[in-house]
């Protein structure tokens, strides 16, 4: 068995956080992922909530039924277990429609330009002219043309976190806003550091924001069909393969929300990370198959 390499760190006397690396890889990711996927299988008694994160998990526990320094030696075992980058995953890739460079966000971003690094220019110039695309058409290119995995759900309820499925070279990586802005449009595809969100509802945020989708997230009321399971759709591990859309498919698709006949294309698929790590170009192609290929 490998030796354990990962941080652990008790908070207060229900929890354990796992921390696998400083910096947010693939790799330490999906070492996350399967470590906690592990746990979860073996429905220990005492372990109440598994919640993972970008390189790092937390785990609540119930002291009274089980040990700390127990589930520390569990854990710190299944780490050795899961080491390497043999890892699979069964998931699922789903389309999500976003209208780039949209009236709503642009409002709200031209409100707040005091905030911003760049004053004169616009969330998509900026992260265009700060990555190295000559144009915001190319910048728009680039974010929707590789897929993003979801590497955590929260802050808000619902709220994705995305890291781009691409070499790590061409990573698309903005600062946050100076400031925080006080508004931020409900369903804003937004980016910061090396991450990609999407604002479950409306509300503050720093993000750069680069355009809007028609698609819920995150219902109460589980209205949609694609929110039979639960209320807030994603959950780590998904893969999201950004569509460009325009005005016209994006008034179609809020009005098929509102009538409760919109739907997601989603379609499963096993993801392996050695094989990505081999060709990422390639096996994102690979990707992009499984989703059209009806």
């Amino acid at each position: 068995m490998a030796a354990a390499t990962a941080r652990y760190t008790f908070g207060a006397d229900e929890h354990v956080f796992v921390e696998l690396s400083e910096a947010m890889s693939l790799e330490s990711f999906f070492k996350g992922i399967a470590i906690t996927d592990a746990l979860a299988k073996l429905a220990v008694p005492g372990i109440t909530e598994i919640c993972p994160s970008n390189a790092s998990f937390l785990v609540r526990f119930d002291p009274d039924v089980i040990e700390p320094d127990a589930v520390v030696q569990l854990l710190q075992r299944l780490e050795g277990e899961v080491g390497g980058t043999d890892v699979k995953l069964a998931t699922r890739i789903i389309e999500v429609p976003v209208y780039y460079n949209d009236p709503w966000t642009h409002e709200t971003l031209m409100r707040f330009r005091e905030r911003h690094q760049d004053p004169q220019a616009t969330d998509l110039e900026y992260s265009a002219r700060v990555n190295g695309y000559p144009s915001v058409d190319d910048f728009i290119d680039a974010h929707a043309g590789s897929p993003w995995f979801v590497s955590m759900v929260g802050f808000v309820a619902g709220l994705p976190f995305l890291y781009q499925m691409v070499e790590r070279e061409r990573q698309i990586e903005t600062p946050k806003y100076l400031r925080p802005r006080t508004d931020t449009p409900k369903l804003t595809i937004g980016h910061g550091g090396c991450f990609g969100a999407i604002y479950s509802v409306r509300g503050a945020g720093g993000y750069q924001m680069y355009g809007i989708t028609p698609a819920p997230i995150f219902d109460p009321a589980q209205g949609l069909p694609y929110f039979k399971d639960f209320m807030c759709f994603f959950k780590p591990g998904d893969i999201v393969k950004y569509r460009k859309i325009d005005r016209a498919t994006y008034d179609r698709m809020t009005a098929e929300v509102a009538a409760g006949t919109f739907d997601l294309r989603i379609r499963p698929v096993a993801f392996s990370l050695s094989d990505f790590l081999a060709d990422p170009t390639g096996y994102n192609r690979q990707l992009e198959e499984v989703l059209h290929g009806d």
